[in-house]
């Protein structure tokens, strides 16, 4: 079967060394289910997985985690799925990306891909999705209903993370959605995405939320460069807030140190990685996405389709990503012909 990754360790991070590698066809075991993968999208984590390859026992070594495809077969313990079903999910990242045509997934962090949407639009979601979802309801444990006000501030809202915890914050809470964005075309993304109000990160932050009158902050949601805004972070933040980081735990707390902020990190491989008692969760929040699309209250944030899956394509989106300057996802969708890669 056709996949992109590395037959042998490359040397260095270089985008470059991702290739076309022609992988055996895996059969499912236990809560395994095996799906044709038609789609992928590419996440900055996924970036972050380029480079050396540490445990040899790990190559051939397949990156990439969002995808959306149809179940082909499943493990004898598997119960959720059957063949000829369509699925979306994140992966794990210990495990073979998804960047194959076909790929063994554990049962309980997938679900049924939203009717409403095709199959590049689906694998826009999962990561971004699970995420988004884990930050807001089990780090922050904010009520997912009206009742729940306050203010959330999501700093990076334009980005795949950031566009899907604001448009959730919005339709399953009472908060008022607080976005950043530095730019008028991610400035009117994140408006569009679920935002009451867009300040601009690169600029003094507590003084524009102090103009909204929408301050202290109680959440602060930190998609990126959060060390960078920490100062800004322990001015706008009221004491006994909550801050929830997922880009980098290198952090000065000096900031929040004093009025006793919590601080929680969000990971969503967690769950698949230790293999918790509760994994399933990932299987139902993503279920409960799938609905929320259906139900036209979510939407996809794919903002550019790259075609086919194929090491060329997926250089092309790892570099686009790289840029830090991209709205929601890229996705890349179908394969190349056969002989075509």
């Amino acid at each position: 079967m056709r996949a992109v990754g590395y037959a042998a360790s490359p040397p260095d991070r270089s985008v470059e060394h991702l290739a076309d590698l022609d992988l055996e066809r895996p059969a499912p075991t236990g809560r395994d289910i095996l799906v044709r993968v038609v789609a992928v999208s590419v996440n900055p984590v996924d970036t972050k997985q380029r480079g050396p390859v540490a445990d040899e026992r790990r190559l051939p070594r397949v990156l990439g985690f969002d995808a959306a495809g149809v179940v082909e077969a499943v493990g004898e313990d598997a119960t959720l799925f059957r063949p000829g079903d369509a699925v979306f999910y994140a992966g794990a990242v210990d495990r073979q990306g998804s960047n194959q045509e076909f790929q063994l997934v554990d049962e309980r962090i997938v679900a049924r891909k939203p009717s409403s949407l095709d199959f590049a639009d689906a694998a826009a979601l999962p990561l971004t999705a699970i995420t988004a979802w884990e930050t807001l309801f089990d780090r922050f444990r904010i009520q997912p209903d009206l009742s729940e006000k306050g203010t959330l501030l999501v700093i990076g809202a334009a980005g795949g993370v950031g566009s899907v915890a604001t448009q959730i914050a919005r339709e399953l809470t009472g908060l008022t959605v607080v976005g950043t964005a530095s730019r008028e075309e991610s400035r009117a993304f994140a408006l569009d995405h679920g935002c009451h109000h867009v300040i601009d990160h690169s600029q003094a932050m507590a003084p524009q939320i102090e103009a909204l009158g929408v301050g202290p902050v109680d959440y602060v949601f930190g998609v990126t460069q959060t060390p960078h805004h920490m100062a800004d972070i322990g001015q706008l933040i009221r004491p006994f807030g909550h801050l929830c980081v997922i880009d980098s735990a290198e952090m000065d707390l000096a900031p929040i140190r004093f009025k006793s902020v919590s601080l929680h990190f969000e990971y969503m491989f967690t769950r698949p990685v230790f293999q918790t008692a509760d994994m399933i969760e990932q299987h139902r929040l993503l279920a409960e996405i799938s609905r929320l699309v259906d139900a036209g209250r979510i939407r996809s944030t794919r903002t550019r389709t790259l075609a086919p899956i194929s090491a060329a394509t997926l250089r092309e989106a790892h570099r686009l990503s790289e840029t830090g300057r991209t709205l929601g996802k890229t996705v890349i969708a179908g394969w190349p012909a056969e002989g075509g890669m």
